[in-house]
């Protein structure tokens, strides 16, 4: 049989800095630019998560898809939807809350989740803005 690959979208507002304590204001502005506002900024994220498998015999499904968006809603919206990845966030603590990172991150909320249910998490894709998205495939 053939795999299939399976897409669920869903969204969140989050804000966020990017800075390291340790480096000057001049440095952060000149390295991240005004992404490291002191006040924070924010965005309108759009996550998609991708997983695959063959369709159950039965169902014809790869994954039930009310159950897919119950755990990224449980395990990754909300903590970051109307949060403050840095102060908010207990998983994204300790890290840089770049776009990249918050992929890293939701990747390791869902992998073993999903796996419970008979799907592999094949992608995760973050669009942070309509011009920046990332995509993270795992290690």
């Amino acid at each position: 049989m053939a795999e299939v690959y399976l897409i669920r979208r869903e969204r969140f507002s989050s804000a966020h800095k990017l800075s390291k304590a340790e480096w000057s204001a001049e440095k952060n502005l000149a390295v991240f630019g005004k992404c490291a506002n002191e006040n924070w900024h924010g965005h309108n994220y759009q996550l998609f998560v991708t997983v695959k498998g063959e369709p159950d015999a039965e169902t014809g499904m790869v994954m039930d898809l009310k159950v897919l968006k119950q755990i990224i809603l449980d395990r990754v919206i909300e903590d970051l939807d109307h949060r403050n990845i840095d102060m908010d966030v207990e998983w994204m603590k300790g890290k840089m809350s770049s776009v990249e990172n918050i992929a890293i991150g939701i990747w390791e909320r869902l992998e073993q989740e999903i796996a419970k249910h008979g799907a592999t998490l094949h992608q995760v894709r973050v669009y942070e803005t309509e011009n920046n998205i990332i995509d993270y495939y795992g290690k």
